[in-house]
């Protein structure tokens, strides 16, 4: 069993106190956003006005998930994702806001010292002070194992060198913090000799940081994205997040503890989109019908609708299991949300713009922004690619690791008699029942399939969908158990989009498993290999132009 029912059932509640809290929040961010920021001049002029910032600071929003010890909100994880529907309004503001809490600061928070964190993180969360995220290299993106910037000990042992560039920087140009990540000489306990990844907060103001100009975005123009340059910065060690050579483990806990709020964010999105569109399709008069009436309409707006509400649903579900005590890792469940929103948001704004028809086109209206601004989602904070590996091979280590514990056990137990001749104890059934025979050869052949399926990233996409399609209805399920169980108004809508969604992905997920057979007909991974294989031999597309006759 895979799911286990008392994570998930029943949906997690707030307390009243909580509910009353992010409520006094709510109004103000929401009249904030409505009165104060200027979502196209920030897209038009690609920058966010000095006094929009100061606002967003003097609301607290800089610090969200810092403690209030620290000058913070100490907000929960839904509380933050609450705020996030809000934020989400204006996509440059969400990814400033993003940039600087949800990864800038936030291994300070997750990892950092009391010492460092009583340094920092007053500043951060007022907001006088950006943070910034360094990881990504002109050589290293997905691949951030394999960054080259180098971090040096002194003679003296008391700072760290630091010399590199990372690029494609949230904040670059206005951060005096950065989360730098850097190799760094390591003697293991062997005395060998080898090359980790470390984390460091770098301060501005410790010289030899620079910065590119800001680059020219397709969307998220408002947000400030650079190159950063380090040149002979002087890092004290005390200054170093985690432990030395620990470093990759502290941006993998950094990402993805981050990563479940764009559920709530691009659910926000999409609600407002539906509110906006349908008040066109409701006036708008075509035929002498309204586009209303109209089926391939009607269908638009279920579509966002059932795309709302699995977002939500998955979003607030893993958002109220990372608040529970005990901290349980839910870093898959958030990738979970993260693909499945980002898809599900760039989908729903591209439904949006078509019921706007030509208007949705211009730039009068928000829809084309929109659009560009979505976009991101699917590429930054982890690509949806990698991120479906990563899913897959999640699940398939935990399978794996079952199945080998059983293989494990069914080696041990063969043991030799006095004669040297094997003895199976395994199959005898006194001796504790271990794995039974007929089990041990399915186990053998599970894991050589395991094996295979690790290098097959074709299967390993559809495992994905259909493990990111159980975690979407198994939240639909229980968030509308819940809204039935204690009659929340419109309760009945919420059965009417889970029946949709859990019936359609029911389909795609026998459709996806009966690709997962090798021989299927239904399989087409080795032809789409070929045809891509050909293609990139030649680097062009290869048939010949339809009015061609040469042979």
């Amino acid at each position: 069993s895979m799911i286990r029912m008392e994570e998930v059932f029943p949906y997690p509640e707030i307390s009243n106190e909580e509910l009353q809290e992010i409520n006094q929040f709510v109004g103000p961010v929401e009249k904030f956003f409505a009165e104060e920021v200027d979502s196209k001049k920030i897209d038009r002029d690609a920058k966010i006005p000095p006094e929009t910032l100061k606002g967003l600071g003097d609301l607290g929003l800089f610090g969200m998930q810092i403690p209030e010890e620290y000058g913070g909100l100490g907000l929960s994880n839904t509380m933050y994702a609450r705020l996030g529907e809000i934020i989400s309004l204006d996509g440059s503001i969400a990814v400033t806001l993003a940039a600087h809490q949800a990864i800038g600061l936030k291994g300070i928070l997750i990892t950092g010292t009391d010492e460092q964190k009583a340094k920092y993180l007053p500043k951060l969360a007022s907001g006088e002070h950006i943070a910034a995220f360094c990881l990504t290299e002109p050589g290293s993106g997905s691949d951030a194992a394999s960054i080259q910037t180098r971090a040096t000990l002194s003679e003296d042992g008391k700072y760290f060198l630091l010399n590199g560039s990372k690029v494609w920087i949230s904040n670059g140009g206005l951060a005096s913090i950065f989360t730098v990540f850097a190799r760094t000489e390591i003697v293991e306990k062997d005395g060998q000799v080898k090359d980790k990844i470390t984390a460091f907060i770098v301060e501005r103001d410790f010289g030899g940081v620079t910065h590119g100009k800001p680059e020219d975005k397709l969307g998220i123009r408002g947000s400030n994205t650079c190159e950063v340059h380090f040149e002979n910065t002087k890092v004290p060690v005390e200054n170093v997040l985690g432990e030395v050579g620990g470093g990759f483990k502290v941006a993998m806990n950094i990402l993805n503890s981050g990563r479940f709020s764009m559920g709530s964010a691009s659910a926000g999105m999409i609600k407002k989109l539906i509110e906006m569109t349908a008040e066109h399709a409701c006036t708008r008069k075509q035929f002498n019908k309204k586009l209303s009436e109209f089926g391939l309409i009607q269908e638009k707006f279920c579509f966002m609708a059932v795309k709302a509400y699995v977002m939500e649903s998955m979003a607030y579900l893993t958002a109220g299991m990372m608040d529970r005590p005990g901290l349980p890792d839910c870093s898959v469940e958030a990738a979970m949300v993260k693909v499945f929103s980002s898809e599900g948001a760039w989908a729903c704004v591209s439904e949006a713009l078509q019921i706007l028809g030509g208007l949705g086109y211009m730039k009068d209206y928000p829809y084309e922004r929109y659009l560009r601004d979505s976009r991101i989602l699917l590429i930054f904070e982890g690509t949806n690619e990698i991120l479906r590996m990563y899913i897959a091979l999640t699940g398939m280590q935990h399978a794996g690791k079952i199945l080998t514990d059983k293989i494990k056990y069914e080696l041990v137990n063969k043991v030799r008699d006095s004669t040297g001749r094997k003895v199976d104890y395994g199959i005898m059934e006194e001796r504790g029942g271990l794995v039974h025979p007929s089990l041990q050869v399915r186990a053998r052949h599970c894991l050589s399939q395991l094996c295979t399926i690790v290098d097959e990233q074709l299967a390993l996409k559809r495992v994905s969908d259909i493990v990111i399609n159980l975690y979407a209805m198994t939240a639909a399920i229980s968030r509308a158990s819940r809204s039935i169980s204690i009659g929340l108004r419109n309760h009945d809508h919420d059965v009417l989009l889970t029946n949709i969604f859990c019936s359609e992905a029911y389909f795609k997920n026998n459709y996806a498993l009966a690709q997962l057979q090798k021989y299927a007909d239904e399989n087409l991974d080795d032809y789409i290999k070929k045809a891509a294989k050909q293609i990139l031999e030649k680097r062009a597309y290869l048939c010949s132009h339809p009015l061609d006759r040469t042979f």
